[in-house]
């Protein structure tokens, strides 16, 4: 996923987890953040509920851009391709409801339908999957269920606890991508 470097560097390691939600969640919208409108037709009807069919669930854990824009703080990820591949199977895998059939559905989609510049590569879906298996095993919320408003007074970490996302397996999980993938920026700064 091609990004502008201002967005490439945009990213709040787990060490700065004091920091108020609300006061990284308000620069992040600021200075980084996009409008709902500007993501293309064919993600937002992969993962925004707001295009669900009533009765039919194609991927669990659709997000707003809301929604989705805390996650990406929660998790201490940034806005990079493995990042937002991170963000998606974390908060998939948080529902405790993704299916095989489901993760390689969504990973086809992710690799060869979206637009090139939102495509995963081979290594997006294996951290993809990877996160798929972190949201399901550390037993949190399902963050697509998660009131984010009720946490902005809350320091990044206390609203880690609150939802019950343990900072020590994504800080073991950093460790094994950044030495899985040498040459990823977003995996190289993780820790």
């Amino acid at each position: 996923m091609a990004l502008s470097s201002k967005l490439q560097s945009w990213h709040i390691p787990l060490k700065d987890k004091d920091l108020k939600l609300s006061y990284v969640y308000d620069i992040f919208q600021e200075k980084y953040s996009h409008f709902q409108e500007d993501i293309p037709l064919i993600i937002q009807l992969v993962e925004n509920p707001k295009y669900e069919i009533p009765g039919i669930n194609f991927f669990n854990g659709a997000t707003d851009l809301k929604t989705h824009d805390y996650v990406h703080i929660l998790l201490a990820r940034g806005l990079m391709s493995k990042d937002e591949a991170f963000v998606l199977g974390f908060t998939m895998g948080s529902t405790n409801k993704v299916s095989t059939t489901e993760e390689k559905i969504y990973a086809f989609v992710s690799q060869y339908l979206y637009p090139s510049v939102y495509q995963f590569d081979i290594e997006d879906i294996e951290v993809f999957k990877d996160a798929v298996r972190l949201g399901y095993i550390c037993d949190c919320k399902p963050l697509d269920k998660v009131d984010y408003e009720s946490l902005r007074d809350l320091s990044i970490e206390e609203a880690r606890t609150r939802i019950g996302i343990p900072s020590d397996l994504l800080a073991a999980y950093f460790k094994i991508e950044k030495k899985r993938y040498p040459n990823a920026m977003e995996s190289q700064r993780l820790v």
